[in-house]
């Protein structure tokens, strides 16, 4: 944990530059907010402004990991909010989705205008900040969303939509996911035109949640920087969601930036062994892994893998200095994934908790110049240089 000397100065630092974070799926754990049936009768079918006035984000929200409250406090300055789709969901259905779950994004800037403020490029999110208020970008998360239409890539641009994660789990019919079987070799020639299309447009490509391969062939038909939205190194921590070396050296020359995650299974070596047992057993017991709701339930009561191994702030911390050793200070940022999964690092347990990462960089002797880049001038650098 960082001291208390630490924190204050990092909370210092993120007053006069913006802390930028680039995955937060506050947007469908709204969604399952409402779903849970705490809320009334719902309207059927459901209203975007349901999800979005379903719990009041002012006050403390102790069941999720993200509430104004707790942003503030972490001194986040842009965040770019995920509109996820579920893997579950393909053709029509995932098109629906991202579009409400876009709709959700701007419901909210709407409900806490003194709060939030839209913003699709890197002036506004920068204006934004200045003004105190979190400015708000959008990331797609799954290419599956797109249902393989240009034109529905394009119209997710036109609604703000900043970047896409070219995968979510499992492979889209045009590039491999991380977590599923070869079936492209990367990227096919539709998924180089997808990539291409999105530099024309300005659509940052993320590559997150993508197979080498994948990051491979984008990196070479991308003509702009890329993003790694929430993903950690490879070489700390041997899970296939995380980024090798050779890619990480590869943004050197691309421009591009690994905004390092939080997430237990990318972070610690031993929680990613535990993973692969519970991959292990669930493909024993015909489940899913890759489902998420699925995962979480069969973890829920599987005994045999033993407790999940203690992950701490330090974890991370040994991810963005290797990060920083590989790609260099100018290609790393922070992306937390909080809402996004069940479990976090002790000491990085919600949204409030960025100035004690920051506190504990500076406690080991990074400058402030440095943390000024990580926390995010080169994610706004991306961001202008896809603008």
């Amino acid at each position: 944990m960082s001291s208390t000397t630490g924190r204050g100065r990092a909370e210092e630092l993120l007053a006069r530059v913006p802390l930028v974070d680039g995955h937060n799926d506050l947007p469908w754990a709204l969604r399952e907010v409402y779903a849970g049936g705490q809320f009334g009768e719902k309207s059927t079918p459901p209203n975007v402004r349901d999800w979005a006035s379903a719990t009041d984000l002012r006050l403390l929200q102790p069941a999720l990991q993200t509430d104004f409250l707790r942003t503030r406090r972490g001194r986040l300055g842009v965040q770019f909010w995920s509109v996820w789709v579920p893997c579950r969901l393909a053709g029509d259905a995932a098109v629906t989705a991202v579009l409400e779950q876009v709709e959700l994004v701007h419901e909210l800037c709407d409900r806490y205008p003194d709060l939030l403020g839209l913003a699709t490029t890197a002036d506004e999110a920068e204006a934004v900040f200045a003004s105190g208020r979190l400015a708000s970008l959008i990331g797609a998360e799954g290419g599956h969303s797109i249902n393989s239409s240009l034109g529905v890539l394009r119209a997710l641009r036109r609604l703000g939509v900043r970047y896409m994660t070219l995968t979510h789990n499992e492979n889209t019919p045009w590039a491999d996911a991380a977590t599923d079987e070869p079936a492209h070799g990367g990227l096919t020639e539709f998924g180089v035109e997808v990539v291409r299309e999105m530099n024309r447009i300005g659509m940052i490509v993320d590559l997150s949640h993508v197979a080498p391969s994948t990051m491979k062939a984008a990196l070479d038909a991308s003509s702009r920087p890329v993003l790694f939205t929430h993903s950690s190194c490879r070489a700390v921590a041997d899970h296939p969601r995380n980024v090798p070396d050779d890619v990480l050296e590869r943004l050197r020359d691309n421009g591009g930036v690994c905004m390092v995650t939080f997430v237990p299974h990318f972070v610690s070596q031993r929680f990613a062994e535990w993973d692969a047992r519970l991959k292990e057993a669930m493909t024993e017991a015909g489940e899913n892994h890759n489902d998420l709701d699925t995962r979480h339930r069969f973890a829920a009561t599987w005994t045999e893998g033993g407790p999940t191994p203690h992950v701490t702030i330090d974890d991370v911390v040994a991810h963005v200095e290797h990060a920083r050793e590989v790609a260099g200070i100018d290609h790393i940022g922070l992306g937390g994934d909080y809402d996004g999964v069940k479990l976090l690092p002790e000491g990085l347990e919600d949204v409030s908790t960025y100035p004690d990462l920051i506190g504990a960089l500076l406690d080991r002797g990074w400058s402030e110049d440095d943390c000024t880049k990580l926390a995010g001038a080169n994610a706004l650098r991306v961001l202008r240089d896809n603008d």
